[in-house]
């Protein structure tokens, strides 16, 4: 799939199979809600209206399977490098544009603050990042302390063809307990794929939703993010990052823009 052939290919393989990936994964809705949506909402049931980050979006599988559970009363930010893949979440989320936000961007620098995120997830992509452990601590960095990490391990018999990037259930635990990660839980979930949780140690604090301009960081200089006419400017650098009229906040390409 790509996976030792850059971002790039990687990318574009996705933007091509956007269209129909959800009948090559044979997606059911059902499983997603009971392995996904019901028990993340549970777990973040004590959180007022809690913010989750869903890194490797895709098709906004997971953020659907949340934002159907009725406890869920938060918000949504899903982030992927693939337009095709985006575009397509679009289409299968318009249902629930008001609580989903979606971002252009790649995930081994997210254009977040830390410690802001109740949650954090990224399914059946982890092992096709150009540095999976970075992505890793990429995660762990915008999870708030006392927030919920969900990651998958890929298992199966293709798993031996991604060496240091699909894990035996041991050691990819070993590998979360290197972080600072608690209560790190493998559950069985497909052929191909285990779910890995985890908690961020440290004393739980804050919680909730943010205005955008409070946790949007530059991914280029990590400067502060101002909301300009139809984009977001990063305050120290002057890069722009333009919101399309599909509502897209585009931030793998930059523009430059003098400051006024």
């Amino acid at each position: 799939e790509g996976a030792y052939l850059g971002p790039r290919i990687v990318c574009l393989m996705y933007d091509w199979s956007a269209g129909a990936y959800e009948r090559i994964k044979k997606y059911r809705p059902g499983d997603e809600q009971w392995f996904l949506g019901i028990p993340l909402a549970r777990a973040l049931s004590n959180v007022p209206a809690p913010l989750v980050l869903d890194v490797a979006t895709g098709t906004g599988r997971l953020p659907r399977a949340v934002l159907r559970q009725p406890p869920f009363d938060g918000r949504i930010i899903g982030l992927d490098l693939s337009r095709g893949m985006l575009d397509e979440a679009l289409r299968q989320t318009a249902q629930f544009a008001d609580r989903l936000t979606l971002i252009h961007q790649g995930a081994s620098r997210l254009p977040f603050k830390e410690n802001t995120f109740d949650a954090v997830t990224c399914i059946e992509a982890l092992e096709f990042m150009p540095d999976p452990m970075n992505v890793l601590d990429e995660l762990v960095r915008v999870l708030r302390p006392g927030g919920v990490l969900l990651v998958t391990n890929r298992i199966g018999p293709d798993a031996k063809l991604l060496p240091g990037r699909a894990f035996d259930a041991d050691r990819f635990e070993e590998i979360m307990r290197q972080r600072p990660l608690e209560q790190v839980k493998t559950r069985t979930w497909q052929v191909d794929y285990s779910l890995v949780w985890a908690v961020k140690a440290g004393r739980p604090r804050g919680g909730g939703i943010q205005p955008l301009t409070e946790i949007l960081r530059c991914p280029a200089c990590r400067g502060p993010i101002d909301r300009i006419a139809g984009a977001f400017r990063c305050a120290d650098c002057e890069r722009r990052y333009p919101v399309r009229e599909d509502g897209v906040i585009e931030m793998a390409g930059i523009e430059r823009t003098r400051r006024s």
